[in-house]
């Protein structure tokens, strides 16, 4: 395996940041979940304007600029010879002292690891997901807006150890208003009647790729989308829900806090986003190799 670290490849054994880096010491950096397919990097552009912005939004200045940072990406699928992968795109706000001030900091700190990822057994794609409601809230909007892409994922993390210890693979996670925000890892969709809902970003959801082209999938399938308010009890009485992102893709929930959800199986909707969802990875994206 090679990794990007700041402009140069090193093996596994050799990848190495400094313990000084304030991206360990204080999460304080940005990152992108991206994913190859059929040696096409699905949604590039879309993921490294995202990065930028949240670089912007907690002013941290990349030191490179989008097409070198593309390269580089690209590069790293090449190093290692992958056409199917799961790839993970990290800036630290970089090395500085043990204070918090991130002016200590010289110079940003980019690296870029291409490898294998399982996110959910396939079993779960075929049978669906059951889910609870975490206890921990979606980190308010007036904290640390959802939108920033950032290494702060404790809060989520929190959330997701409360999904194993009652037995599932992820939760809901609401904000302060109680109303649903998104699940630890996913973008959440619930279809009602023919009409799909998805709680707005301002709502606490961080805006996903993979959501992003599920609003161009529901155009193409004449399904009408709306970014709603959502509660609890819009999701145990919808027909069907489904998660999505870049590492889940489509996958369907077909249990909410012992709620049967539908008919308890994969919904027909379900399946057709997820039929054209993976159609859509590969007949689209960037070319790894010229």
């Amino acid at each position: 395996m090679k990794i990007y670290i700041d402009g140069k490849f090193y093996g596994k054994e050799d990848a190495k940041i400094s313990v000084f880096d304030h991206g360990l010491l204080y999460g304080d950096g940005i990152f992108e979940g991206i994913r190859a397919y059929n040696g096409r990097v699905f949604m590039l552009e879309e993921h490294i304007d995202r990065l930028y912005d949240s670089a912007k939004a907690i002013l941290l200045e990349i030191p490179i600029s989008k097409k070198e940072m593309t390269e580089a990406l690209l590069e790293t699928c090449r190093q290692n010879n992958l056409k199917e992968c799961y790839i993970r795109l990290v800036v630290t706000r970089g090395t500085g002292n043990l204070g918090l001030s991130p002016d200590r900091c010289e110079r940003p700190t980019i690296f870029i690891i291409a490898a294998s990822l399982e996110l959910y057994p396939e079993n779960f794609y075929k049978e669906g997901l059951a889910v609870v409601t975490a206890s921990t809230q979606r980190t308010s909007p007036a904290a640390l807006n959802p939108a920033v892409k950032s290494l702060n994922y404790l809060n989520n993390v929190m959330a997701k150890l409360e999904g194993k210890l009652a037995g599932v693979h992820e939760v809901i996670m609401l904000n302060s208003e109680g109303l649903v925000a998104e699940c630890s890892g996913d973008n959440i969709f619930a279809i009602k009647n023919g009409r799909m809902t998805t709680p707005p970003i301002y709502m606490g959801a961080l805006g996903g790729i993979t959501r992003m082209a599920l609003f161009k999938l529901a155009k193409e399938l004449g399904v009408e989308l709306h970014e709603v308010p959502m509660t609890r009890y819009d999701l145990f009485v919808a027909d069907e829900i489904f998660l999505t992102g870049t590492g889940a893709e489509v996958i369907p929930v077909v249990k909410v806090d012992g709620r049967t959800i539908g008919e308890g199986s994969v919904g027909a909707w379900t399946r057709k986003f997820m039929g054209a969802y993976h159609d859509l990875t590969r007949r689209s994206g960037t070319p790894i190799f010229p």
